[in-house]
């Protein structure tokens, strides 16, 4: 916990002072029992952004020894790669006794509010990706709140877990650049996610190391609506090429897409085969996250496996040792993936390459 005006700990009394008010009406602010203004609530929570304060459930779990309890902050619950992250989470934590309490921000207005009430009801917390912004991340963090990060860039103090993607990201690229593939576009947003940016960093590499320029990518939400809509597009704008016009892309029409993950990729090659581009004479497509459509779609889809299910396994184990004391030194690990081959980019069914991590 972060240190008050006198250098020892930040206490409920360090709140009370500083937002005026008594410990009683702090205490029904934090704990959220009984009826207390609005402007009184402002107050209180404006105190204890200033002092840092949270009241860590951890020390009081000790001290009555109840069994533990994990939060889970998530930016969102849509699409399959959640489904399988909570899967495996919730897998260790159950069979190991924990509890786990998710919340998720997206269309919150506040979040770090309901992120600091949450660290008062749990002993630890797992952040998900872009879930929290960093300075809150940086709080919690200070405030001693145990964390682990998951598709994250490691933050000095906190535990992350996350898969492997620039490497796999390039070894995919190259493969369709030495097949003859030489117009390809990225699809998808790396200010998005970490994980998306160091895709796009390793398709920019293959790019590079093949002599090619590295053309900006499509910035488009990593959703299916957003496929579907982008190749609708691109059908638009390559049928205005056709009939003699310069469309989008004239001569720069594109060749390949590299989607930051399947639920494009798979949006995308409906999409386009729907308006008689064929897939992958006309145009290879590839994903990311080897979904379990991805194996039964015709074609079938090129992708990156990740170890989704095991991502969420390990941030459960790495919460657990943390909150213990069995492990005082953050660590970073890093899942190794492995690209699967499939026919949409011209590939037999099955075939498939390892890629490594180095984490």
């Amino acid at each position: 916990m972060a240190s008050g005006p006198t250098g020892k700990p930040t206490t409920i009394y360090d709140v009370a002072a500083l937002a005026k008010l008594s410990i009683a009406t702090v205490s029904r602010v934090l704990q959220g029992t009984g009826p207390v203004s609005a402007k009184a609530r402002a107050r209180v929570d404006q105190a204890a952004q200033e002092l840092n304060y949270v009241p860590l459930r951890a020390a009081r779990s000790l001290a009555v020894q109840r069994h533990e309890a994990h939060g889970l902050v998530l930016p969102d619950l849509a699409g399959p790669f959640y489904g399988d992250l909570l899967m495996g989470y919730e897998r260790w934590a159950g069979g190991h006794g924990q509890s786990v309490i998710l919340t998720v921000t997206h269309g919150n207005p506040d979040p770090s509010r309901g992120v600091r009430e949450l660290a008062s009801r749990v002993d630890g917390i797992v952040v998900h990706g872009n879930a929290l912004e960093l300075g809150v991340v940086q709080d919690l963090r200070r405030a001693n709140v145990p964390i682990v990060l998951v598709a994250h860039p490691p933050v000095t103090g906190c535990d992350s877990v996350r898969s492997e993607s620039a490497s796999s990201a390039e070894q995919l690229t190259s493969r369709l650049l030495d097949h003859g593939r030489q117009k390809l576009l990225f699809v998808g947003d790396p200010a998005s996610s970490y994980d998306v940016s160091e895709r796009y960093a390793g398709f920019s590499a293959a790019l590079r190391a093949h002599g090619l320029e590295v053309p900006k990518p499509e910035q488009v939400p990593l959703t299916e609506e957003a496929g579907a809509a982008f190749a609708t597009m691109l059908l638009t704008a390559t049928s205005g090429t056709s009939r003699g016009g310069s469309g989008r892309w004239g001569a720069a029409q594109p060749d390949g897409l590299v989607c930051a993950n399947d639920e494009l990729a798979l949006a995308i090659l409906k999409t386009l085969g729907d308006g008689g581009v064929g897939v992958p004479d006309d145009v290879v497509v590839t994903g990311w996250d080897d979904v379990m459509a991805a194996r039964y779609v015709m074609p079938g889809l090129t992708t990156v496996r990740q170890p989704m299910a095991e991502l969420g396994r390990l941030a459960a184990q790495r919460l657990h040792e943390r909150i213990t004391g069995e492990r005082t030194r953050a660590r970073n690990d890093v899942l190794g993936t492995e690209l699967v081959l499939r026919g949409s980019c011209g590939t037999g069914p099955g075939e498939t390459q390892a890629t490594r991590s180095t984490g």
